[in-house]
This record gives C-alpha cells, sequence and structure tokens, in this order.
C-alpha cells in the first residue's frame, strides 16, 4: 500500500507531494496529462496579496499574505533540491490608473488596503515613472505595493518536478484517475484502465478536474467550477526592459528574467472551453498598451487560454473531507501559485499529524456541506 496517493500533478499536487517526501513520507502521484503543464503552466506566477485583497475577503487576504510570508524559505528548499532559479523577484507591483474613473477606483482601494494596515505607497503618475519608465506617461495615478512579489510559474513547476523525483517521489503522467474511493482504513484510487491503488491517505489537488472525479458522495464532492483566462506571451526586446509588475483596470503584465512577458487575464465563465478568441485577445492587448504602450512593437511568442479552478465562493478548499481517507486541496481560483507554500507545508502537516492547524480552518471543504464533523484521519 502506498502511504499517500495525490490525484494531480499541478504545482498544488507536486508541492504537497514535495513537502511529504523530503520528510520521509512515500508519495504517488498521478497526473492525468502531462506534470505540471495545466492550469499551473498557464499562470503568470503573481505573488500579490496586497494588490488583490478583496473587500469582503480578508480572510483569505490573512492567509495569501501567510503564504507570501513563506515564500522565499519555500522557494531555497525547491530550488536545493532541484538545482533549478524559480525566478522569486522582488522588485514590487504598481497598481496603475489610466483615466479619472479608475484612479477613483484605486482611490477606494488604496483607502481599504489603508484601513487594513498594509504596506502601500500612494503615487502621481509621474512618480511611477521614476520607478518604472515603462509606464504610460499619462498615467494619473498609482498604487506601488513594494511586498508583492512574483515568481517564474513554469521555472518552478520544472523545478517543482525534479525535487519531487529526486527526494524518492513516484510519478505517473497520462495516467487519469476516474474515481476516488474513501474508506475508513484504506481509501484508495481507481485509474482509468480500471487499477485500483490504495493508500493511507488520498489527496485530491485536481485543480478544474477536481468535480469530475467519481466515486465521493453529494455531500464531499468538491463544487469547484473552471473559469476561462485568456493570455498573451511577449518577448522582451530591447530597449524595452520592463523591471517591474503593472497592473492596470484592464490587463497586467508580468516580465519574467528570461526575456518573457506573460499579458492576462480575461475572465469568462465558458465551461471547459479553452478557445482563445480575437475579442480576448483585443481586450489584453488594448488594456495592456493602455499603461505600457511599449509593448507595441513587441513580438508575441504566444497566446493560451487557461482554466482557473473556482469555488463558490472563490476561496480554496483545504482539509479533511466528510468522507474517510480523503483531504482535498483544490479551488485556488487565482491564487494556485501565491498559495503554493501555505498549501503545501499545511496539507503536509495534516497528512502525518491528523491535526488542521488554524490556517487551514476557515477553508474547510465542508464549509459547503451538511456535515458536522470530519473523520479523524490521526
Amino acid at each position: 500500500m502506498n502511504d499517500v496517493v495525490i490525484v494531480g500533478g499541478g504545482t498544488i499536487g507536486l508541492s504537497i507531494g514535495f513537502e511529504l517526501v523530503r520528510e520521509g513520507t512515500p508519495v504517488t502521484i498521478f497526473e492525468r496529462g502531462t506534470a505540471g503543464r495545466g492550469t499551473s503552466w498557464q499562470a503568470a506566477g503573481m505573488l500579490a496579496p496586497d494588490a488583490e485583497i478583496g473587500f469582503e475577503e480578508l480572510e483569505l487576504y490573512r492567509l495569501n499574505r501567510e503564504s507570501l510570508r513563506r515564500w522565499p524559505d519555500f522557494a531555497s528548499r525547491v530550488e536545493g533540491a532541484s538545482g533549478i532559479d524559480v525566478d522569486y523577484r522582488d522588485e514590487g507591483t504598481l497598481i496603475v490608473a489610466d483615466d479619472r474613473d479608475s484612479a477613483e477606483a484605486l482611490r477606494r482601494l488604496y483607502g481599504f488596503q489603508q484601513e487594513q494596515g498594509l504596506d502601500v505607497e500612494w503615487l502621481t503618475g509621474e512618480d511611477a515613472r521614476e520607478i518604472e519608465p515603462f509606464v504610460a506617461p499619462r498615467l494619473s495615478a498609482a498604487i506601488y505595493s513594494s511586498t508583492d512579489h512574483q515568481v517564474d510559474n513554469r521555472q518552478l513547476l520544472r523545478a517543482l518536478r525534479v525535487a519531487f523525483e529526486a527526494e524518492g517521489g513516484t510519478l505517473h503522467e497520462d495516467t487519469p484517475v476516474e474515481a476516488v474511493l474513501p474508506d475508513e482504513d484504506a481509501p484508495a484510487v481507481r485509474t482509468e484502465d480500471d487499477t485500483r491503488v490504495e493508500a493511507s491517505r488520498i489527496v485530491v489537488a485536481s485543480g478544474v478536474w477536481s468535480r469530475e472525479l467519481g466515486g465521493l458522495t453529494p455531500d464531499a464532492q468538491p463544487p469547484v467550477r473552471p473559469v476561462k483566462g485568456q493570455m498573451i506571451q511577449l518577448q522582451r526586446k530591447p530597449p524595452f526592459d520592463l523591471q517591474h509588475v503593472i497592473r492596470g483596470p484592464d490587463a497586467y503584465l508580468a516580465p519574467k528574467s528570461n526575456g518573457r512577458i506573460v499579458v492576462g487575464a480575461t475572465s469568462e465563465e465558458m465551461g471547459f472551453d479553452t478557445t482563445v478568441t480575437a475579442g480576448g485577445l483585443y481586450d489584453l492587448l488594448e488594456g495592456a498598451w493602455e499603461v505600457v504602450p511599449g509593448i507595441y512593437d513587441l513580438p508575441v511568442e504566444d497566446t493560451w487560454a487557461g482554466l482557473r479552478p473556482a469555488s463558490r465562493d472563490h476561496a480554496p478548499l483545504l482539509g479533511e473531507t466528510s468522507v474517510p481517507g480523503v483531504i482535498m486541496a483544490t479551488g485556488h481560483y487565482r491564487h494556485g501559485i501565491l498559495l503554493t507554500p501555505v498549501t503545501a507545508e499545511e496539507i503536509a502537516n495534516l497528512v502525518r499529524t491528523g491535526e488542521t492547524s488554524s490556517w487551514l480552518e476557515p477553508f474547510s471543504p465542508m464549509r459547503f456541506s451538511d456535515a458536522q464533523s470530519p473523520h479523524s484521519l490521526a
């Protein structure tokens, strides 16, 4: 019997697996496609709790902020185990306004950030250009968040895969799991070829595919849906040399050290459709050009549409479920890369000890069910 089986080989599944195997817990990951090439690969890698704070999401903000605090140590562990640089960058983020309406919205956000005690600074357009010369000359205002950082998510995924296997983890790619089979003594998964694999714990980390898994009771089935996001990848071309993440009213730009610039992202309720549309690309390019006009002459390297795993309240599902032996780590929506360290460490601790930490409690998967208490996994 495997000690732990993880369903899903994206950043969440790989990072939980890495944290477990490095502490001596045997782990097997089943990934339906190629590990690290799903939602995580299609993200932008922004680590921006302060920029993305929601007026009614303070519990999620605290989790986001705690995960950012853990990011440097987590990155160091992954880099040490893999030998791969994940391009963790701490230059900060500029949230910019390009007209009076967006400046008023930005001022409301800034007031809320100040109420919450965030380390942010209000800037004029001229001030913003001193920090980042490539923003538009006509910006009306900006917020500088020095503590919002970023990582190259694709480098991270390469590193996590190498680190997980280097520490002794077992990875099965192109092996879809059809069902999760709860059991008090020997929970199991059933793969597409009808193979039953038992474990002491099953961790569901399959993102947008979590709800598609068979075997779970309706009470335990995670209410996760896909939300489509179209994106564009540009290539830096001198003298253009954007250094900071720029978040405008209609698009963001995230420059990576290898020269790629990720522009995103639309938000569309389109089910599992991943069609890249002319309208989506037009909106992104226009929104990006309005705040960073220097992109006009940059080559377009790639376009794609990813699927974010969103729960009903857009907060993740983390912890024990109402069925025995099954733990959820899914539904991270827009924050999967940011929440990787805290999810990995706290879920790994739950697997090892059976104890749900105070960080996980507000995000129990059972907040959407009628179940009153989880089956003990201790």
